[in-house]
């Protein structure tokens, strides 16, 4: 019976509740305290009248006011009621350290120790923002139509130098007016892409492009004709090439530059003599094989019979410039260069009281080199030798020193001061220009028949050597004007530094080594600081610095520095052939140029710059991206907005586009 008990179900289920009963309170005692319960059960309140056995709410031992609770859940108040003591005051809690990112201490002082922060975030230059058509039932997302080809003979269309329309109006030309600007009237501008020629191939890369180039990237046999005895360029199967030579130096660049160099030591191509131009380059061999010698050449010439000789150049990655030196001054600040070259350039010198000569003498650094290859210098016609008279007599009005001739190569040399254009007698020609000009003003200024003044100061004669003056901040620094109560070197030094370390990112992270970049533009240069980090990361690329017309005028320092740069108003077209750049960079440009110019207007100026295979890389205001992406998209770009290193809520974005290759 009693067997029969113990085995019943009864009594098992018994047992198993008791056990599990005596289990759930040990864990609940053991694992209870005063501000956490397990389960609803303290065993340390204070008051006797509680029982251990009485579960507890979470609120226990919490405070409330209740005035304001019921006021809130009270329609209307009575007019004599009692309105309810305020509230306890809030203390707010201390606000968080500040971590100094800038260049500025508490004092407002420049800290040289400052930091940069982390690096932009980058992954690769590939599209991450997909095009979304209109079609198939998608949703068209654009702001802007998508932008047609223009047609074929627009394929090397330089805006301002092509119009024909204005051309044809122009009351004379006998001074070169036809070859310098004529930009098109509002609402009349390029409105299209310039397509690339047929069959046009991805550039040869650099240094290989110095002596070859796809002919089908440039289609013109005109200048092989014409030159080809002169070893300018030749033709070979489905390649330009480019044996070195000039009209004046037929056996070849190198051979010339030796020669200039034994004549005058002191010229030192590399370490005294760092920026020159050439005047009349036709293919740029000159600037071409400087480069080799550490010396940075803008090759210039006009749009003229041979108008392709600047094409040609930038397409074998040598800088130059479609420009002429006609009526009004040159892009470029006083005493830019080092050396200034002019080799069977078909300049008249000493026309019209030598201003053009006088526009030299404004570009020449002070106690620089005017190099002159040409027939007057060695030939004993007589109108040649008149010629040579002339020059002469010109140049000792301009207090120039013949310093070397020899065969066909005269070297004059400019003073360093102003002393000798004082000692002058009274009356002699030229005058030195009014006190009031500015000889770095040159945005469609008049040329003027007048001496430059050199600065009393020194400015600009007494600079530092290649490649020392990079990072040397220059005298002329002073003369800048800038908005801001920190020292200019302490700017300099701060913008050299931000650059150098963000452009070492992009050698790390983005492999920009491994871009094949060549010809760069720098859209808004500051100080010329991206393109000496460039320098500086060992890129094997030449920059042309651009300095708004909108902004403060730092050309001068940008020479100074051994770099090479150029004025110009982004609301107008550039001058310079289609696919002519690997990289445009623009620092904080659109946010600025926005009120003055069309946004659409400058990024299909930069498509026509931009060779197919090119990258852009825009660093801008959170306001400006939008609209810029639309406009990337519309034009076919491959468009990416990335993060600066300040995160995803920072005021400043960063958009990098790829351009591909489109075909008519």
């Amino acid at each position: 019976m009693k067997g029969e008990i113990l085995k019943s179900s009864t009594l098992i289920k018994i047992v198993s509740f008791t056990l599990l009963s005596i289990v759930f309170f040990y864990f609940g005692k053991h694992y209870s305290d005063g501000s956490q319960q397990l389960i609803f059960f303290n065993t340390h309140q204070n008051s006797p009248t509680t029982s251990q056995f009485v579960t507890i709410s979470p609120n226990f031992n919490k405070t409330y006011t209740l005035p304001p609770i019921i006021n809130q859940t009270t329609t209307k108040s009575p007019e004599n009621s009692i309105p309810p003591p305020p509230p306890p005051p809030v203390v707010a809690p201390p606000p968080p350290a500040v971590e100094r990112m800038g260049v500025l201490d508490e004092n407002g002082v420049m800290n040289n120790e400052f930091e940069i922060g982390d690096f932009d975030k980058v992954e690769n230059w590939g599209n991450e923002t997909d095009v979304i058509e209109s079609d198939g039932g998608k949703v068209n997302k654009f702001k802007f139509k998508k932008f047609g080809l223009c047609p074929a003979r627009m394929r090397e269309y330089i805006p301002c130098l092509d119009n024909v329309e204005v051309i044809k109006k122009l009351k004379t030309t006998e001074r070169g007016e036809k070859f310098e600007r004529h930009c098109p009237e509002k609402g009349k501008g390029l409105n299209c892409l310039v397509p690339p020629p047929r069959g046009y191939r991805t550039p040869i890369p650099w240094p290989r492009s110095r002596d070859e180039v796809w002919f089908s990237n440039v289609p013109h046999a005109r200048l092989a004709e014409d030159k080809g005895g002169q070893n300018w360029i030749l033709i070979d199967k489905d390649k330009f090439k480019f044996p070195g030579g000039g009209t004046q130096f037929i056996h070849g660049a190198d051979q010339y530059l030796d020669q200039i160099e034994k004549m005058l030591p002191e010229i030192a191509f590399g370490r005294h003599v760092r920026v020159a131009l050439d005047i009349g380059c036709g293919v740029a061999s000159f600037g071409a094989y400087l480069l080799s010698r550490n010396v940075l050449t803008l090759s210039v010439a006009p749009k003229d019979v041979h108008e392709n000789q600047i094409q040609f150049a930038l397409e074998r990655g040598v800088p130059a410039m479609v420009a002429a030196i006609a009526t009004h001054r040159l892009l470029y600040p006083s005493q830019a260069f080092e050396l200034i070259h002019c080799s069977r350039c078909r300049i008249n010198w000493t026309r019209d009281d030598g201003i053009l000569l006088l526009e030299v003498n404004r570009l020449l650094r002070a106690g620089g080199y005017f190099v002159w290859a040409a027939q007057p210098v060695y030939k004993h016609e007589e109108a040649l030798e008149e010629q040579w008279e002339e020059m002469v007599n010109l140049t000792t009005r301009l207090c120039w020193n013949l310093v070397k001739k020899e065969g066909y190569i005269a070297i004059w040399q400019k003073p360093m001061n102003n002393s000798c254009y004082l000692n002058r007698k009274e009356g002699t020609q030229p005058p030195l220009c009014d006190l009031q000009d500015d000889p770095d003003d040159v945005w469609y200024v008049d040329l003027k028949a007048c001496i430059t003044r050199l600065p009393e100061e020194g400015y600009g004669a007494n600079i530092a050597d290649w490649p020392s003056r990079l990072q040397y901040p220059p005298d002329r620094l002073q003369s800048i004007q800038v908005d801001s109560f920190m020292s200019r070197k302490e700017l300099f030094k701060a913008e050299s530094k931000f650059w150098k370390e963000i452009i070492g990112s992009y050698v790390r992270a983005w492999h920009w080594k491994k871009f094949k970049l060549r010809n760069v533009m720098d859209m808004r240069a500051g100080f010329g600081g991206f393109a000496a980090a460039l320098i500086e990361n060992q890129l094997d690329c030449w920059v042309l610095n651009v300095v708004p017309v909108s902004g403060q005028n730092t050309l001068p320092v940008i020479f100074d520095r051994g770099l090479l740069g150029v004025m110009h108003d982004w609301c107008e077209p550039f001058d310079t052939y289609p696919r002519t750049y690997d990289l445009l960079h623009a620092n904080g440009l659109f946010s600025i140029e926005q009120k003055r110019c069309n946004m659409s207007t400058i990024m299909l100026e930069m498509d026509r710059l931009l060779r197919p295979g090119g990258r852009v890389y825009i660093r801008d205001s959170v306001a400006v991206m939008d609209e810029l992406q639309d406009i990337g998209k519309a034009m076919g770009w491959h468009v990416t907005v990335r993060d600066t290193s300040e995160g995803p809520h920072a005021s400043y974005k960063i958009l990098t586009c790829d351009k591909h290759l489109l075909r008519a």
